[in-house]
């Protein structure tokens, strides 16, 4: 009879209360606390309390968070429909903390119909497919096409660069961007401009929330400029002729300076010379003049110099110092306005252009009836607004009794205005009906600021509807859940160490506050280490004329790294070491890498791994285009379009899908007369029956059909009807087949929205170098995950690996943003005034924050073990590197441990530590996908 497959664990006291569906309530819940338990807790207990599907709301960040939670709800009902009475009964009891009667129980065993018979099912989406839904529904009243489309993010890109390019090919007959574009050409180079561009076109969204704001491009110059001090300021021309104005200073006084100067020593001299010069100059000669004057009382950094005259100047004339003391405080001063000139100019130019570009990008999406996903939050939130028609809103409110908002930490500010506003009659006046709101969140693992996720915002937004609840009388509940379900005591006693003391812990845990994980998994083995870091080796000096014979430069600390924790992971499953809490031997697939980039340490993993035999899943993302069985493809694809190219056809040749050897290629082009095409058909003429033969027929049939098909049907028949995918895993392995996938995918989208063309569709992939994510969680297949850490969020495996830990965020974008969302842009770090610098080392002291809570995320996906460890370069590395955070707190409670890789090799940089604990419970129950895995593993060979 049917248990409890789908059911979780039961439900704590602070989970049952969160999930009370008569109270709003706002849960804080710490990495591996059970907040999707939570979440699918509440809607249950809100169906079973007799609320409408249709009447709830799932708000999640992520598609694949949707539809985990649909999926979990889905089997649990399903289970509830065939479940004997006292299996429901107790589960329903345990979830409420209630025994239910007989009508409960009817209730509950037709909730799973009822959900499937709701119009639309269950409302478990992300925000953007909740105002894509919003906008479908009432498109005239916000203004948009009722058929419009929804551009991903590569679309919109490409979109973007469509409109960039269309405004520089116009630049000639739109003289308001001559000026813009001449000081950005002035400031950058051709890489700095295309980086402008890019962080520009990325933040789209920001320029235009700035332009409305303000009113238009005008409305946002003369902010930029006020914001800056320098709001009636023309340009730097005009500051300077009022800087060197009669009356603009002391003329007396500098004189009398001046002669006493020119009395004195070497250094006095100069410095009067220069003054006196300023002095007797006049209009334009004077300010051409200005830096020479400014040199005498200012460094090159533009602070005034500890020395303005010798003492026996001073002595000579005394009040000299005092009077260039005075002009020295009115030229910093104006040097300081010649900063914020400098820096609102820059800026102003960079909204001016972008203003342009995204009025252009704007007529492209009308022309295609296309929304980007910021204008389905902005739109909506129009909408929603008191500027959109009132009875929108009051028709949404109406079939709408319960929000729930699940990763809230992650939300952004315009997100959160939609919410706000589906909420505003919640709690208006009486309802005869609870209407309630639900958030769950952790602002420590609020790592996705790219998206203009706010950890602040988390608070603010519990600050503002518990003061909505409370003033309607409503039930407000403020929930913490801080007992970890997912990690064993030594992994949640090493996180605790690392982040209750400073620096770790600044932006992660509250001032004052101290953060403490409960252990639900106790008396089960556990660990953590911290591994030895490897370090440069010194540097073998070679003889100056030695011959070349061996390659230099392969015993890289990062190269030594991957070696070794390949090497460890090879050990672990070779030996079959125990993984304890699960009865059985360590497997591929428990164990999880994570990286904080997707770097060069990455491949040397990957093909260190695949050296000893360890089964591997490869990366989260890959840029298609770097893909070696797409380049194959895309180099066939160019020899098609032009055969007299030697390299490339010699590429095709040598590639699996013509496969010639070194010797033959060598024998078809050494000494050939014409071009390697023409040596190819002479060759396969001469002898029917070669290989060189087989290659000109192959060649000779995709030629004849690249011109009349479209470039997915041709490419569809290089690797079907001819083998091509056959003949491409065989030498790459099952790697190639995402990669392979993913490009006929490619094609069809091209031809889609562009004319089919072979040549166009080459040109469209190496300009969109499209990334490809690979849900590495759902591959079924028994590997090694490696995965970024930004990748990794939401999921955990037994164990996990953290080499990537000596490096921090080296540069901030040269783009900034203002809380208003107007552009700060500094295009040299020198340029920066007070405003630039204060928003400068604000983004900095964010990104360093967030550095940090991504260490909290890395460290919360283990589940039995973690071990930690890093590669450091030439530098030292830099001060709050993970690295040192994790040995800080280490240090505190474990112990040292010599049988750790490296620990006693030459290379390797720091004692080994470990933590780790015995098990002393029985073995927890094997997943359904431990299960079905040891299942297949007892399969006969023949199966």
């Amino acid at each position: 009879m049917i248990g409890r497959p789908s059911a979780s664990a039961p439900l704590t006291g602070a989970q049952r209360e969160a999930s009370d569906p008569r109270a709003s309530a706002w849960v804080e819940a710490s990495a591996g606390t059970g907040k999707t338990q939570v979440l699918t807790a509440r809607v249950l207990r809100l169906l079973l309390g007799g609320t409408a599907p249709s009447r709830i709301l799932c708000l999640t960040f992520t598609k694949a968070a949707a539809a985990e939670m649909a999926t979990r709800l889905a089997r649990r009902l399903g289970d509830w429909t065939v479940a004997e009475d006292d299996v429901l009964a107790d589960e329903i009891a345990e979830l409420t903390g209630a025994v239910p009667d007989g009508l409960l129980l009817g209730r509950a065993r037709r909730l799973f119909a009822r959900v499937l018979d709701a119009p639309g099912g269950m409302r478990i989406m992300t925000i953007h497919a909740f105002c894509q839904s919003v906008l479908r529904r009432f498109p005239l009243e916000a203004g948009v096409a009722p058929h419009f489309t929804v551009l991903d993010e590569a679309m919109a890109d490409e979109l973007m660069a469509e409109a960039r390019d269309a405004v520089l090919r116009a630049e000639a007959s739109m003289p308001a961007l001559g000026d813009p574009l001449a000081r950005i050409a002035a400031w950058v180079d051709e890489d700095g401009f295309a980086e402008l561009m890019g962080g520009l076109a990325k933040e789209r969204g920001r320029l235009g929330r700035a332009l409305e704001a303000h009113g238009g491009i005008e409305g946002l110059a003369a902010a930029i400029r006020a914001r800056h001090g320098v709001a009636g300021v023309k340009d730097e021309a005009e500051l300077l002729a009022a800087a060197c104005a009669e009356g603009a200073f002391d003329r007396a006084a500098l004189e009398a300076a001046a002669q006493a100067l020119l009395a004195g020593g070497k250094s006095d001299t100069k410095c009067g010379r220069a003054i006196a010069d300023f002095l007797a100059a006049t209009g334009a000669e004077r300010v051409a003049l200005i830096d020479s004057h400014v040199g005498a009382f200012l460094t090159e950094k533009w602070t005034i110099r500890a020395r303005l005259a010798t003492v026996a100047v001073e002595k000579n004339r005394p009040g000299t110092t005092a009077a260039l003391a005075v002009e020295a405080e009115r030229l910093h001063a104006l040097c300081r306005r010649r900063q914020a000139l400098a820096v609102a100019e820059a800026s102003e130019a960079i909204a001016r252009l972008g203003a342009v570009m995204l009025a252009e990008y704007e007529r492209l999406k009308r022309a295609a009836a296309a929304l980007d996903y910021d204008d389905l939050v902005h739109r909506t939130n129009v909408l929603l607004a008191g500027t959109g028609p009132a009875w929108v809103l009051f028709k949404l409110d109406e079939g709408l009794d319960h929000i729930l908002i699940d990763e809230a930490q992650d939300t952004n500010p315009e997100q959160w205005q939609v919410v706000a506003a589906l909420a505003e009659e919640f709690f208006a006046g009486e309802q005869e009906v609870a209407r309630t709101v639900f958030a769950v969140g952790d602002p420590k693992q609020s790592i996705f600021s790219f998206q203009r996720a706010d950890p602040r915002a988390f608070d603010d937004m519990r600050r503002h509807f518990a003061a909505r609840v409370r003033r309607a009388r409503g039930e407000w509940r403020d929930v913490a859940l801080d007992v970890s379900f997912r990690s064993t005591a030594p992994v949640l006693a090493l996180v605790d160490a690392v982040f209750n003391e400073a620096p770790a812990g600044d932006g992660v845990v509250l001032p004052g506050h101290r953060l403490r994980h409960g252990v639900e998994r106790r008396g089960e083995a556990g660990l953590a280490e911290l591994w030895p870091a490897a370090v440069p080796l010194a540097d073998e000096e070679v003889p100056a004329w030695a011959p070349p014979t061996t390659r230099a430069g392969l015993d890289q600390p990062r190269t030594r790294l991957a070696g070794t924790i390949a090497q460890r992971i090879a050990d672990w499953i070779r030996d079959r070491k125990p993984l304890e809490p699960r009865g059985r031997p360590i497997r591929p697939g428990d164990i999880m890498v994570l990286v904080r980039r997707r770097n060069a340490f990455v491949d040397e993993l990957v093909r260190a791994l695949k050296e000893r035999g360890i089964a591997v899943a490869g990366v989260d993302r890959m840029v298609l285009t770097g893909q070696i069985a797409v380049m194959d493809l895309m180099a066939l694809g160019d020899t098609l379009l032009l055969p007299e190219d030697d390299l490339t056809l010699a590429t095709v040749l040598k590639s699996p899908l013509i496969g010639l050897d070194e010797d033959a290629l060598f024998r078809l082009a050494h000494g050939r007369a014409g071009t390697l095409f023409a040596a190819l058909n002479a060759r396969a003429a001469s002898d029917p029956d070669g290989a060189e033969a087989a290659a000109a027929a192959s060649l000779g049939g995709w030629l004849a059909r690249a011109d009349f098909v479209t470039p997915y049907r041709l490419f569809a028949e290089v690797l079907g009807a001819d083998q091509g995918r056959l003949r491409l895993l065989r030498r790459l392995g099952h790697d190639a087949a995402d990669p392979i996938d993913e490009f006929l995918a490619a094609a069809l989208k091209y031809e889609r929205e562009h004319a089919p063309s072979l040549q166009g569709f080459l040109a469209w992939m190496r300009a969109g170098a499209a990334e490809i994510k690979r849900d590495l969680d759902q591959t079924g297949r028994d590997e090694v995950r490696i995965m970024t850490v930004h990748g990794a969020k939401g999921l955990q495996a037994p164990i996990v690996i953290l080499p990537d830990t000596m490096q921090t965020p080296s540069r901030l974008p040269t783009m900034l943003w203002a809380e208003d969302d107007a552009p700060v842009w500094t295009p040299r770090a020198a340029m920066a005034d007070e405003v630039a610098g204060a928003i400068r080392d604000a983004a900095r002291t964010a990104q360093e924050h967030e550095y940090r809570r991504l260490l909290y995320v890395a460290l919360t996906r283990a589940e039995d073990g973690v071990c930690v460890t890093g590669w450091q370069g030439k530098r030292e590395p830099p001060g709050g590197n993970w690295y040192d955070l994790v040995r800080a707190g280490a240090e505190r409670i474990a112990i040292p441990a010599i049988d750790l890789p490296g620990t006693r090799a030459e290379g390797w940089d720091g004692a080994g530590l470990r933590l780790e604990s015995a098990q002393s419970v029985p073995p927890r129950p094997r997943r359904p996908d431990e299960a079905a895995a040891a299942a297949g593993a007892a399969l006969p060979g023949w199966a």
